[in-house]
């Protein structure tokens, strides 16, 4: 074992081992997101665009890692400028700066006359030069690439798989993009000493990528992207000693190596698991492959794959789909709006309301609930998701208390001063109306004074559990219940069994309205909205001179934003923004219908007229408009992060709305069945 442990005996080896395992760390913090967000033209780019500032550097004598930064800074900066002009994509602007640095690089050094011997290594690398100081600084940016890392989780996350869902969130892509800009830009400048400029993109690259194979987790690729990076590191440096070949480019090929392994065993164990499925001999090659040094993600014990859901069929994309109830006849209808298919479910006679917590239609009907299963549903893993569809079918019924609903009573209509007064001043009664929310392990309906909680696992089971009853109005929140007491107004949080956990100093008077965003469970209240997290609760009051008969009585969302509308009485519409805190008011009139998809998307109003109006959410100027229901239907609409779905009753339609394309209207879905009622799965 001799050839094994003799080349660390010599310093200079030990100091490249050390560098190597710190660049490991800190290439696959960073190259874990180049690699799943498909930015490895960005990271050569980078990689070569530090040439400028390594050859000024070598040329006056200066030190090339501070050269290499500032090149590489001045290159994420033009990046970042340039990537956003729409006119071409952020590809483009990559292309161009890599090659005007580049170039100019070849320039510079083309001046010197001893360019050759002067930069040979820092085009290549030079891992067995690394001193001591070397070390500290690597130390350092990994510290700085943890940190960045971390803050910036969610808001990656998000970018990675929808930009448009990170600017709903409130989780500013802006700053995401210039955080995974300046979290590439550390890992190429720290890890060229080892690698060179030419040769830095290989480690970026290849250990993510082969880690990808074996984990399904950010962070689960991340520490063994880390692991295979250590064992290119071990290896090359092995190889370099008894070779004689260049250390920093053996650790790239051996990194590179990796990566094939890897995509060779992974096509082994996906073939033997079609076959007899002799899983253990797959978790023994990858096992090997890892050098029993990192955790080998889920090398599987049994045959089924990570987020496999019996019975059903797993996509790569959302599967959405509409319930729709008659309210005459009962009939109710499942649309796909993938295939356009439409699915016949039994009828429910004297259906009042429809309601979705994501995957389940919640369709009332006097004192009894129907649970109608769309299909169509996702498993959220916080850093990434699982998209399942299966057959639409009923679950099964159950009792609600019959209750009286509470409502809000608006004042009789009085005359503008000098004006006769009205020939009738009729009263008009606001029901608070029918709310559905779920997560993982349970889903809340509420309905009138009280709430209704299911245990989410029998449903996925195929069965109605006993429900549990609860004052309400009630929402899921942090794994617990957050629930108003309608009489006092005091906020509790609750078991998932109903018993109360503790109370919250702030209340609720007059609770109306309820929803669930990323933020927290909000609640509607006489004085604005109350905003439950975790075991505290934030107020939202409404503007100075509120009258009652304006307060909100129904929120509208998209599943999980933060800006919510609801009715503000006849004079117009309420955006609650739950992440600023602020509600704001447009004098629109009265509003058959509203929904907004999120931070910073149209507001989308349907008034008596039947025209369909997309106001901007920040002043309520009309920005688009587009007459489509008959006028004074009882219309439903719904919002996706892209589309609307619109109900016209009397036409039997429904109509997809592209609400970013002025209203654009792009399929249009004709019913057999009058489109009363209309709840969105899929979620």
């Amino acid at each position: 074992m001799d050839w094994l442990f003799d080349p660390f005996a010599v310093t200079f080896v030990r100091r490249a081992l050390w560098g190597g395992l710190l660049v490991s760390c800190l290439c696959a913090v960073a190259g874990t997101w180049v690699v799943v967000r498909g930015m490895a033209f960005l990271g050569e780019a980078m990689a070569h665009g530090m040439l400028p500032g390594v050859a000024v550097a070598a040329l006056l004598g200066g030190n090339p890692l501070a050269g290499a930064a500032l090149s590489a800074v001045a290159m994420a900066a033009g990046v970042s400028v340039l990537g956003r002009n729409r006119r071409f994509t952020p590809d483009v602007a990559i292309g161009l700066l890599f090659v005007a640095m580049l170039s100019l690089g070849v320039l510079i050094v083309s001046r010197s006359e001893s360019f050759a011997v002067d930069l040979t290594g820092y085009l290549f690398g030079d891992v067995l030069a690394i001193g001591a100081g070397d070390l500290w600084l690597l130390v350092a940016a990994v510290l700085v690439a943890a940190v960045l890392a971390v803050a910036g989780h969610r808001g990656f996350t998000a970018l990675t798989f929808d930009p448009r869902i990170a600017e709903t969130l409130g989780l500013r892509p802006r700053l995401a993009r210039v955080g995974l800009l300046a979290l590439v830009t550390l890992a190429v400048v720290g890890s060229f000493h080892l690698a060179g400029t030419l040769l830095v993109f290989g480690l970026l690259i290849a250990p993510p990528a082969a880690a990808t194979y074996w984990a399904h987790r950010i962070p689960t690729t991340m520490a063994l992207a880390a692991a295979f990076g250590a064992v290119a590191t071990v290896c090359g440096l092995l190889v370099s000693w008894h070779a004689g070949t260049a250390a920093g480019a053996t650790i790239a090929a051996c990194a590179v190596g990796l990566f094939f392994g890897s995509a060779l065993l992974a096509a082994l164990r996906e073939r033997l698991r079609r076959g007899a499925g002799p899983a253990v001999a797959v978790a023994a090659a990858a096992a090997v492959l890892t050098g029993c040094a990192a955790d080998p993600g889920p090398a599987p014990e049994t045959d089924v794959p990570h987020g496999y859901v019996a019975g059903a069929e797993e996509t790569a994309e959302a599967q959405t789909r509409l319930v729709l109830a008659d309210a005459g006849t009962g009939a109710v209808r499942v649309l796909d709006l993938i295939t356009e298919e439409i699915t016949e479910l039994d009828p429910l006679p004297g259906v009042t309301a429809a309601t979705s917590d994501g995957r389940y239609a919640y369709l009332s009907a006097g004192g009894t609930v129907r649970v109608a299963d769309a299909g169509a549903w996702m498993v959220d893993h916080d850093d990434h998701v699982h998209y399942y569809r299966t057959a639409p079918g009923v679950r099964g019924e159950f009792a609600v208390p019959t209750v009286t609903e509470p409502s809000v009573t608006e004042p009789p209509v009085t005359a503008p001063a000098g004006a006769a007064p009205p020939d009738t001043a009729p009263t008009r009664t606001v029901p608070s109306g029918t709310t559905a929310a779920a997560d993982r392990a349970v889903a809340v309906l509420t309905s009138g004074e009280t709430a209704t909680v299911l245990d989410r696992t029998a449903l996925d089971a195929g069965r109605i559990p006993d429900p549990v009853t609860v004052p309400g109005p009630a929402l899921p929140v942090d794994g617990a219940l957050a629930s108003v007491d309608p009489a006092s107004g005091q906020v509790q949080l609750r078991e998932r069994d109903g018993a109360v956990r503790r109370a919250i100093a702030e209340s609720c008077p007059e609770p109306r309205a309820a929803g669930v965003t990323r933020r927290g469970a909000v609640f509607g209240c006489a004085t604005g909205a109350l905003v439950v997290s975790g075991e505290t609760a934030r107020p939202v009051p409404y503007p100075p001179g509120t009258a009652p008969e304006d307060r909100a009585t129904t929120f509208t969302q998209r599943p999980g934003a933060s800006a919510l509308t609801a009715p503000a009485g006849q004079r117009g519409l309420w955006l609650l923004d739950v992440a600023r805190g602020t509600w704001t008011r447009f004098e629109t009139g009265p509003v058959l219908a509203a929904a907004t998809a999120g931070e910073g998307t149209p507001v989308l109003t349907l008034g008596p007229d039947g025209v369909l109006r997309a106001l901007d959410p920040a002043t309520g100027a009309e920005l688009a408009r587009r007459p489509l229901t008959t006028p004074g239907a009882p219309a439903r609409i719904a919002v996706d992060t892209t589309r609307a779905y619109l109900t016209d009753p009397e036409r039997r339609i429904v109509y997809e709305i592209d609400y970013l394309d002025a209203l654009r209207v792009a399929r249009e879905f004709p019913l057999d069945i009058t489109p009363a009622h209309l709840a969105r799965a899929g979620r």
